[in-house]
């Protein structure tokens, strides 16, 4: 029985059978995107160790995975958008970044500006506007996340405002069924994804 609280795997579930008889049964693997490649076709992505719970998914399986695209266009879902932003937690005033030069995620605590709850996308704040906002006179960077409704001006550690911009954006999360690890056979952007529609 398909419920709002097992919804979520439906796509993977799917996917996974209905691919089953090409072949021999393949695998499946969830990651946030850091870089993608268009030209090439290459997803460079840091992987869920903690897949069993997709309401509470950790990337940080490191090294990142370099996948391509599948060869059918019609196997994949909406391009994804790349970000190094890891996670944030507003609470603690922290936040986990892919470092590209070092390859490494880095935990990095944060100075609090200003934080706006419950903000909507056609807020006239946010509506319009292109994030993040890095302000490098007043040391602060600017972002938003849709998904949480929560817009934030913080003052990072000054050595971090060097980094490129996307260090402060959240990337796509995709999942993807595989048989070789390095091409995919089908990619489902979850971020842009309607699960709760999908498992109606």
């Amino acid at each position: 029985m398909i419920t709002p609280q097992n919804a979520h795997w439906l796509p993977a579930v799917m996917m996974v059978a209905c691919l089953a008889g090409c072949g021999g049964l393949g695998k499946v693997n969830q990651g946030q995107v850091i870089q993608f490649d268009r030209s090439k076709g290459l997803i460079t992505l840091i992987s869920d160790s903690n897949p069993r719970d997709p309401a509470n998914p950790r990337f940080d399986v490191l090294p990142p995975v370099v996948v391509q695209v599948p060869a059918r266009p019609e196997e994949m879902g909406p391009p994804p958008e790349a970000g190094k932003l890891i996670n944030l937690d507003a609470a603690g005033r922290k936040m986990i970044v892919f470092d590209t030069a070092a390859q490494t995620l880095r935990t990095l605590a944060y100075e609090a500006v200003s934080q706006r709850e419950e903000v909507a996308r056609d807020d006239p704040r946010v509506a319009g506007k292109r994030f993040p906002i890095i302000d490098r006179n007043n040391q602060t960077i600017t972002l938003y996340s849709q998904k949480r409704r929560l817009l934030l001006t913080f003052k990072p550690p000054v050595e971090y405002l060097s980094l490129p911009e996307d260090t402060w954006r959240a990337g796509d999360v995709v999942r993807y069924y595989y048989k070789d690890p390095g091409k995919t056979l089908r990619v489902m952007n979850v971020s842009k994804t309607d699960l709760q529609k999908t498992g109606e």
